[in-house]
């Protein structure tokens, strides 16, 4: 039935009872595909049937369905006419693994952070609203998005506007982890809150069979009916905002949700839809361990086994250097924004739970709470990523930086993030960080230079940030492990990793490579490929981006012909401009050739970390061009 399917035109023509069959066959297709290209599983299992109805009731594009993060939306795009594409899911020129205007114009909105999708809905449906456009606009959101603050903003503000705004709260006790705070609890008690959707259903197939009744009456019966729910559900948070409230409904009831969603789809107010879903459903091991196939790399459909690698990632051994540190120190406490098992939190938590904090998807207060629990005394480690840590500069200039409070602040996936495409690239941080005074920002390039920027970072005292990449650490050599000191890299001679050779001593040119810690395994193998042409190609990894010896630096580059400054991030406002600002003030070194190797302006799209890297100029083969080009 699927390969027909070509627009949600021919999803309406089914009969009924062709559904669940529908849906397995979508469960299926998303299960294989997500199977070798890795993805967003878990999630996207829970809301087929959810999506079948959504695209039952509503007429896309003409009425618009808005998925907050998106990271739920295969079904969605499968139901739209991406089937056949569907197997280039996440894969560069594919599909993108989150909605997407470019590729369907049933995606309205480009997304992949969590809490946005209510404040983005009612913007839609106001504007409409102005052009006197009469299409609906559901807003689709989860109840681990609802613990950021955003989701809350947008709610009261719809309460105040009492538009058509229509919200579908998925109910699954999960976001990517198990979701904590006591607004999951809260909706957890409504879901046994039976006695008023019971009275409502019959009033509502009451008032059906009245063939016409004035606005005067219709008015009285909305107030009768809403004085009837302060009855029974008195603190229904939804209903004090201004929201009609219909729910819990069974989120895997295809016929229940098209009836319910009909009625919300003719009520001229906002409403809230609430329907419980089964994070996973339809795969025994997702459904078993929903927080582990959240988003997936390639598995093996047969079982559910994850492919794993024998090297170590930085995500892993952060995990274990932060157990060790806390068990020395017992000042030191984590907070993340429930991310614990994609930040490598997971084994702190389970090592030390009083000491461990997740706060939900509520990135400004996660670092704001951070801020107090430094003023108590507390050495609070923040994990959060890259791309998520944008939304709380402005807490880390007020509440960390401008009180010097002793908080540590690690960002995973910075830099060139694979798959998940532009919403989820790490390439902004060191542009909007770097400038905040006060703040050390510690680069780490291999698994010992990130102990001692940790170790750096619990001594200190003052605000520290430290990022890495989301790869393997390079190979370890014993030349790197060396001391930390204030504003200093490492510097690594050609002679260290090659040895003296003849090629090394006579020597066709001299090229000094400054890089990023996270892009230092890109850097090393362009430096090798050099080096074996007879150049002298050393590298000074930054492992201090702020503050920088700058003398130190100008000592160094005298010594070359030029100078290639690699960073993965953008090179707008990147340590690459500062870099040769350094060298262009400096009488020893201002006429040493340079160039700077960074992303562009622009955004970062889908693809492996390798094809990310070639399509920015930062592969290997093209950090080595550049010293060419420069020699």
């Amino acid at each position: 039935m699927l390969s027909d399917i070509k627009s949600p035109e021919d999803l309406k023509k089914l009969p009924s009872r062709k559904l669940p069959a529908l849906a397995e066959e979508i469960r299926s297709k998303i299960i294989d595909v997500v199977g070798s290209n890795g993805g967003h599983l878990a999630s996207n299992l829970g809301v087929v049937e959810l999506t079948i109805a959504l695209h039952r009731v509503f007429d896309s594009p003409r009425d618009a369905i808005v998925w907050d993060v998106s990271h739920q939306c295969y079904p969605h795009k499968l139901l739209t006419g991406r089937n056949d594409e569907f197997g280039s899911l996440r894969k560069k020129d594919g599909l993108s693994g989150f909605t997407k205007i470019r590729e369907s114009e049933h995606d309205y909105f480009d997304a992949g952070h969590a809490s946005s999708s209510i404040s983005s809905a009612l913007g839609l449906l106001a504007s409409w609203n102005l052009e006197g456009r009469d299409g609906k606009v559901v807003a689709v959101i989860g109840d681990g998005a609802l613990t950021g603050g955003m989701a809350f903003e947008g709610l009261s503000h719809a309460g105040q506007l009492a538009k058509n705004l229509i919200v579908v709260v998925n109910d699954n006790q999960m976001s990517i982890d198990r979701n904590v705070g006591s607004f999951s609890k809260y909706l957890s008690r409504l879901t046994f809150t039976s006695a008023y959707q019971g009275f409502r259903h019959r009033v509502d197939h009451i008032i059906d069979r009245i063939p016409y009744f004035n606005r005067h009456i219709g008015k009285l019966i909305f107030r009768f009916k809403r004085g009837v729910k302060g009855l029974f559900l008195t603190n229904n948070l939804f209903v004090d905002l201004g929201f009609e409230y219909a729910g819990p409904l069974d989120g895997h009831d295809i016929d229940e949700m098209v009836r319910v969603l009909s009625k919300a789809r003719k009520i001229p107010r906002p409403v809230v839809v609430h329907v419980v879903t089964k994070k996973g459903k339809g795969y025994r091991p997702a459904e078993d361990n929903p927080s582990a196939f959240h988003g997936v790399g390639p598995f093996s459909t047969s079982d559910g086994t994850v492919e794993k690698f024998d090297t170590l990632s930085f995500t892993e051994n952060f995990s274990r250097k932060i157990v060790e540190l806390g068990s020395r120190d017992s000042r030191i406490v984590c907070v993340t924004a429930a991310m614990a098992k994609g930040t490598g939190l997971d084994a702190f938590c389970r090592k030390f739970p009083d000491r461990f904090f997740d706060v939900g998807i509520a990135e400004e207060h996660a670092v704001t709470f951070a801020g107090g629990l430094a003023a108590g005394g507390m050495i609070p480690v923040v994990a959060i990523y890259s791309t998520f840590i944008q939304r709380s500069v402005d807490q880390i200039i007020e509440d960390i930086a401008l009180q010097n409070r002793h908080v540590i602040i690690v960002l995973d996936r910075a830099g060139a993030v694979p798959q998940d495409g532009e919403t989820h690239q790490g390439i902004f941080d060191m542009a909007l960080l770097r400038p905040v005074p006060g703040l050390v920002f510690l680069s780490p390039m291999d698994r010992q230079d990130m102990d001692r920027c940790l170790e750096y970072a619990v001594s200190h005292d003052g605000p520290v940030l430290i990022r890495w990449p989301k790869s393997a650490c390079p190979s370890e050599r014993p030349e790197f492990d060396c001391p930390m000191e204030e504003g200093k890299g490492v510097f690594i001679s050609s002679d260290d990793i090659y040895g003296n050779s003849p090629e090394a001593e006579e020597a066709r040119g001299r090229i000094l490579f400054a890089c990023t810690g996270s892009i230092f395994a890109e850097t090393q193998v362009a430096a090798r490929s050099l080096a074996m042409e007879g150049y002298r190609a050393d590298i000074y990894s930054l492992r201090f981006l702020k503050p920088f010896d700058r003398e130190h630096f100008a000592g160094l580059v005298r010594n070359y012909d030029g100078v290639v400054i690699v960073e993965d991030g953008l090179r707008i406002g990147g340590i690459g401009e500062y870099l040769q600002h350094c060298m262009e003030s400096s009488p020893d070194c201002k006429d040493v050739r340079s160039r700077v190797l960074a992303f562009p302006d622009g955004f970062a799209g889908t693809g492996t970390r390798g094809q990310i890297l070639e399509e920015a100029g930062l592969s290997p083969e093209k950090i080595a061009a550049a010293a060419l080009e420069i020699l």
